[in-house]
């Protein structure tokens, strides 16, 4: 049985012998002191770069996605150069993530 870290999306959902279940999404809470960031164009349709420049860690690329669900569908293709999202602070990130 595979055991997921905090930093993964899939850290809440239940695991049993052979797979995860359906998958228990972690929404990540809009802070007040979260901040507007414009989308670059050495980060387009990658988030995980972001993430890593950031947070200084890529894994927490779906932070970013989660975040911003109203803007960016699907977390690839969506992630353009020019497109407005929220970034949470490290620090709000590390509380929410338990860390």
């Amino acid at each position: 049985m595979a055991i997921y870290s905090r930093f993964s999306p899939y850290f809440n959902t239940p695991e049993n012998n052979l797979y995860l279940e359906l998958l228990t999404i972690r929404p990540v809470p809009a802070e007040a002191d979260d901040f507007e960031y414009v989308i670059q164009s050495q980060y387009q349709h990658r988030p995980d770069l972001l993430a890593y420049d950031v947070y200084g860690n890529s894994k927490l690329w779906w932070v970013i996605v989660q975040r911003n669900l109203s803007v960016i569908r699907d977390p690839i293709y969506d992630f353009e150069p020019g497109t407005r999202i929220f970034l949470p602070k490290k620090t709000n990130l590390e509380k929410f993530l338990g860390v």
